[in-house]
């Protein structure tokens, strides 16, 4: 069996938690991250679009003009993704592997589990009540689109029942 765990910061834990609970002990247990490119991106164009700018005359440029801070934040990310990965796999406390992407976050999750037998993530949206709105944009993209089983999971306690949206007006 092939489990992926979707590791995104500030939810990694409930679904490692979850793996170590109902993945069976012979498992192959994937710790997935995605880095997305959107940030990295940003800082890129943003800086592209400086250099075009002209410098008063007499003034030197800042320390540092010329390096892409797009390039840092790409570093950045790496060492973040390769820490949590590193925290998740040691919560694990079993044999796992350890895969990085980047891209589109919800698109690499959906390709990351094409073979998979089941895909642990977490709610990452609205989470003081229960309903849609629990879910955040990626996960609802790749709850609705992954060809494997999920498991979706509380990163706390889940909310009352007492959340739950009022049922549709009856129409007839």
């Amino acid at each position: 069996m092939a489990v992926v765990v979707w590791i995104v910061e500030g939810t990694w834990p409930a679904c490692v938690d979850a793996a170590r609970a109902h993945a069976p002990e012979d498992a192959e247990i994937v710790l997935l991250h995605v880095t997305g490119h959107d940030v990295a991106d940003a800082a890129h164009g943003a800086f592209a679009g400086l250099l075009g700018r002209g410098h008063p005359s007499g003034h030197r440029p800042a320390e540092g003009w010329g390096s892409d801070p797009g390039t840092r934040v790409e570093h950045l990310a790496a060492e973040s993704a390769e820490s949590l990965l590193q925290a998740a796999a040691e919560r694990l406390g079993r044999p796992c592997t350890r895969v990085e992407r980047g891209g589109r976050v919800e698109r690499e999750v959906v390709a990351a589990t094409q073979d998979a037998d089941l895909l642990v993530l977490a709610r990452d949206g609205d989470r003081t009540r229960l309903g849609p709105p629990s879910l955040g944009p990626a996960s609802r993209f790749v709850v609705d689109h992954a060809t494997c089983p999920l498991l979706l999971v509380w990163p706390e306690p889940a909310p009352d029942l007492t959340t739950l949206p009022p049922p549709p007006p009856h129409h007839g």
